[in-house]
């Protein structure tokens, strides 16, 4: 494992800003502090990242991000992606969660007023046009994260094209009555997979059947079912026992636009006394941990790599002032396992 600026400061008997202060040659440090530092690097063969040997020029050394109060496995691996970027330069994080949508725009606000920051990640939110001149006007950088909008750096993965193979996939194995569950259908994500699921079908001449489509908000319009834009378990089963009762069993296969919901879809369709694959298969999108002891089919998000890669991108605009709009999209790949034949 690589040597961290953390492995240094304990070895040297200090903090990480102590460490910062040495490798940035600040007056701020008693000498033999600093040589203590220096041997300690010396001795673990530690190579400061550019981006921390910048650290002294900044403001804060803090970012934020502002994000949906969710606690689903995709926010878990996002998170863990970020946090590895972040230790890796020494950087901090502020959270701030959104609970309700109007309370986005309040933290947007509250960030640049405060100036507690040097750049900020928005996740899973657009950003409204008069917040973008705003953080453009402050030279705030910003980098938008399982989202994309004209004018903002982005990291996100390209959804339709993942339903479009995953629909592709049943497709080419026989199944031609497919259902889709999703989430909320008014967010992004659910919008792009139900687009790729419907392409699949029409480019192979079947047309989508509306009762076969379920998003969370078709369900009952129970709290719990609601929960993290209604990518959750409970509501994966609802939805399952809702097909199977109203469509007379008249498909084959589910297409799940999440794991979570697909992991509930199995227990409705195991309780009804029904065999996965050979009845019905499934497969989902994101391939959380859980999944592959489950052994569901799905559609491999890279969760890790996009809060990686989103920190990364945003320390370069801090760093280098760059005013370029990169949009990086990343590409799911299809896992399969025994839940889809």
């Amino acid at each position: 494992m690589a040597v961290t600026i953390y492995d240094v400061a304990k070895l040297a008997r200090v903090g990480i800003g102590t460490v910062s202060r040495a490798i940035n040659n600040s007056q701020q440090i008693k000498p033999e502090t600093k040589e203590r530092v220096m041997r300690a690097i010396e001795e673990l063969g530690y190579t400061p990242h550019a981006m921390a040997q910048g650290l002294a020029r900044r403001k804060t050394g803090i970012i934020a991000a502002i994000m949906p109060f969710y606690t689903g496995h995709f926010y878990h691996e996002l998170m863990r992606g970020m946090q590895r970027a972040l230790v890796s330069i020494s950087y901090d994080l502020i959270l701030y969660y959104v609970e309700q949508s109007e309370k986005r725009d309040h933290f947007l606000d509250r960030t640049l007023r405060e100036k507690r920051c040097d750049g900020v990640l928005v996740i899973s939110m657009d950003v409204p046009e008069e917040f973008q001149k705003k953080y453009a006007e402050a030279e705030l950088p910003m980098v938008l994260v399982d989202r994309s909008q004209t004018g903002i750096d982005s990291v996100r993965v390209e959804n339709e094209d993942g339903a479009l193979q995953a629909t592709r996939y049943l497709i080419s194995h026989g199944h031609k009555r497919i259902a889709m569950i999703s989430g909320n259908s008014q967010s992004m994500p659910a919008r792009e997979r139900y687009a790729g699921y419907v392409r699949a079908l029409r480019e192979a001449g079947l047309e989508p059947d509306d009762q076969l489509y379920l998003p969370a908000e078709r369900l009952d319009d129970q709290a719990e079912l609601q929960e993290n834009d209604g990518f959750n378990e409970k509501a994966g089963q609802a939805a399952a026992e809702k097909l199977l009762r109203e469509s007379g069993k008249d498909f084959t296969a589910i297409f799940s636009a999440s794991d979570i919901l697909a992991i509930g879809a199995t227990k409705a369709i195991r309780a009804a006394g029904l065999s996965i694959p050979d009845d019905i298969a499934i497969v989902g999108f994101d391939d959380i941990e859980l999944s592959s002891y489950l052994g569901l089919s799905t559609m491999k998000q890279p969760m890790f790599d996009m809060g990686n890669l989103a920190v990364k991108r945003l320390m370069e605009k801090i760093e280098n002032k760059d005013t370029t709009v990169k949009q990086i999209i990343l590409s799911p790949q299809l896992v399969l396992r025994d839940s889809s034949g």
